[in-house]
C-alpha cells in the first residue's frame, strides 16, 4: 500500500467498506445486519439494525457515483427498502425500533423503540429523496418523515426521551446533553408535521472543557462528535453557542494528543494509531472515549472508525492513521470489508467483527471529503436547512 497514491488507499478503502452494505442487506426487504464477522468463514447472525438502514440508504448514492453499482439496481433497491419501512417494519408513533429482525421487519427481542435510530435511518432515507430526486421515492420519504411524533417522544418534558419500550414505557434519562443527538434535534426542529419547539436546542448542557490546548464541548467518545456531521454541513457556521464543526476538530485532535500521550503504557496507542470511540473491545462493546469530560473509559483498545471517520476534521492525521494500521496490521486487522472494528495489542486482540454503524461512518465520511457529496446534497433538503435557520444558525465561527 506504500506504493498507493492517497486518492487510491482512499478509495479502496472505501469500496472494501460499501461492500458491507452491498451483501448485508435484505435483497427482499432493504433491512441491513447490525454486523458481522469480516472474514469469509466466520457467522454472524446478528438482527438488522434500523441505523445501519440509514447508514445504507446514503452508502448507495455514493457507489452509484464511484460506479460499484449501477444506479438503477440502487434505485430499486431504495425504492423497496422506504416502501418496507413505511409499510411492514414494525414502529410505533413513526419511531423504529433499534433492532429488528432481518426477514419480518418485526421487533427483536426486548429492542427499545429509538429516537436516534430512527433519525440516522431518516437522514438516509432524506439523502435518497435528494440524490435520486425523483417523484417516487419523495413520496415515500415524505411520508415516513411525517408519520413521526416527536412531541410524543418528549413525554412532556422540554428535550426527548432516549428510548421507549411496550414493557416499561419511556426511559427515564433523556437526550439533553451534548452528543450525536445533535441530528435528532434538528431532523424534530424541522419536522414537516410534528415538529418540536425550537428552543428545545438550548435545553441541551453543553458543558466546556479543554486537553492540552485543544477546547471543546465535552463528550470522550468520537462518534457523537462524528455522526451528525456526516449529513449535517456545518462548516463555518454557528447558532450563537458554538461552531460545532470546528468543535469536532478539537475533539479529534485533543483524543489524538490523549493516545499519544498513553502510549508508553499502552502499545495499540500513538501518533498513528488513534480513535476511542464506542467500539467492539476484548470484554465486549464498550463506549471508550478520552478526556475532556465525565468517567473517560480506555483500555488500550482502538477503532479504526476512531481515526477514519474523522477524516473531514483532521484529514492529515487521519489519513496516516489509516496508512499506518493497514500498513502494519493488515493480517490480523483486514477482511473482505475492510478494517474490522477494533484492536489492543496490549491484550493481543483483534475483533473479527465489522459493525455497520463504524463502518458507515468511515465510507461516509471520506466521501465528504474526497467529493462532499452527502453535504452538498442534503444542503438542498428544505426540512433541515428550515430547522438550522430555526435555531439560528449563521455563517462564520465563533470561539467557545
Amino acid at each position: 500500500s506504500a506504493s498507493l497514491s492517497d486518492d487510491a488507499f482512499l478509495e479502496m478503502v472505501q469500496e472494501k467498506s460499501f461492500r458491507f452494505f452491498q451483501h448485508e442487506h435484505n435483497p427482499h426487504n432493504g433491512l441491513v445486519r447490525d454486523s458481522t464477522s469480516n472474514h469469509e468463514n466466520g457467522f454472524d447472525n446478528a438482527p438488522a439494525s434500523i441505523a445501519a438502514t440509514g447508514f445504507a440508504l446514503t452508502a448507495y448514492g455514493v457507489a452509484v457515483e464511484h460506479g460499484w453499482m449501477s444506479r438503477a439496481s440502487a434505485y430499486t433497491l431504495t425504492v423497496r427498502t422506504l416502501e418496507f419501512l413505511l409499510r411492514q417494519a414494525a414502529q410505533h408513533h413513526g419511531f423504529f425500533y433499534h433492532f429488528l429482525d432481518i426477514e419480518t421487519g418485526q421487533r427483536v427481542s426486548q429492542s427499545e423503540l429509538s429516537p436516534i435510530d430512527t433519525a440516522l435511518c431518516l437522514a438516509g432515507a432524506l439523502f435518497a429523496a435528494e440524490y435520486f430526486d425523483d417523484a417516487k421515492i419523495r413520496d415515500l420519504v415524505r411520508e415516513l418523515y411525517e408519520r413521526i411524533d416527536f412531541p410524543w417522544m418528549t413525554h412532556g418534558g422540554k428535550t426527548l426521551a432516549l428510548a421507549w419500550s411496550p414493557e416499561t414505557g419511556f426511559h427515564k434519562q433523556r437526550w439533553d446533553r451534548f452528543d450525536e443527538s445533535l441530528l435528532l434535534y434538528v431532523l424534530a426542529i424541522g419536522s414537516p408535521t410534528h415538529p418540536i419547539p425550537a428552543e428545545s436546542w438550548k435545553e441541551i448542557s453543553r458543558p466546556v472543557g479543554s486537553y492540552r490546548d485543544y477546547r471543546m464541548i465535552q463528550m470522550p467518545p468520537l462518534f457523537t462528535h462524528q455522526y451528525p456531521h456526516i449529513w449535517l454541513d456545518l462548516r463555518n457556521k454557528n447558532d450563537g453557542l458554538a461552531d460545532y464543526f470546528q468543535n469536532s476538530v478539537n475533539a479529534s485532535l485533543a483524543n489524538r494528543a490523549f493516545c499519544m500521550d498513553q502510549a508508553k503504557k499502552y502499545s495499540t496507542y500513538g501518533p498513528n494509531s488513534w480513535g476511542l470511540t464506542a467500539s467492539d473491545g476484548p470484554f465486549g462493546y464498550r463506549a471508550y472515549g478520552a478526556p475532556p469530560g465525565w468517567s473517560v473509559l480506555h483500555d488500550g483498545t482502538v477503532a479504526p472508525t476512531g481515526c477514519g471517520a474523522s477524516i473531514v476534521f483532521t484529514p492529515k492525521e487521519s489519513i496516516a492513521c489509516m496508512r499506518f494500521l493497514y500498513e502494519n496490521y493488515k493480517k490480523d486487522l483486514w477482511g473482505m470489508y475492510g478494517f474490522s472494528d477494533a484492536f489492543n495489542r496490549n491484550k493481543k486482540w483483534y475483533s473479527f467483527r465489522v459493525l455497520a454503524i463504524d463502518q458507515g461512518p468511515i465510507l461516509l465520511m471520506i466521501e465528504n471529503y474526497r467529493t462532499g457529496l452527502i453535504w452538498k446534497t442534503l444542503n438542498k433538503n428544505k426540512n433541515i436547512q428550515n430547522a438550522l435557520q430555526k435555531i439560528g444558525f449563521k455563517a462564520g465561527t465563533m470561539p467557545l
